[in-house]
């Protein structure tokens, strides 16, 4: 008999429990536009807390948990909306497309080859 489901268990890992749970680029950007809907009403303290992320954002590249272009887009955002007035901050949040993964700045213009 050489099965023995009472046995020792082997040294053998079957997941790698040290790998950290990595956010997709939706997910970074769903906490962003949290934090600020959340504080709508109130956008200095809206742009404290972007300030915070982007503390949080640097820590996680220089980690490697954040892809270069996640940040580059975020930090795109982030600009916007820590240099906007309180009158522009309404329409940076009501405007879909700001929020959506891809997301380019209107005077951004692509490498042509």
């Amino acid at each position: 008999m050489g099965w023995w489901p009472f046995g020792k268990k082997s040294d053998k890992q079957t997941s790698n429990s040290n790998d950290p749970i990595l956010k997709d680029t939706r997910t970074w950007l769903s906490e962003l536009r949290d934090a600020c809907e959340l504080n709508f009403d109130k956008p200095e303290e809206a742009r404290r807390q972007i300030r915070y992320m982007q503390v949080e954002w640097k820590e996680a590249l220089d980690t490697g948990v954040l892809p270069a272009s996640t940040r580059e887009g975020l930090e795109s955002r982030a600009f916007r909306l820590l240099t906007c007035s309180d009158k522009e901050w309404s329409s940076w949040l009501d405007n879909l497309d700001f929020w959506k993964a891809g997301w380019k700045p209107e005077n951004h213009e692509p490498n042509e080859p």
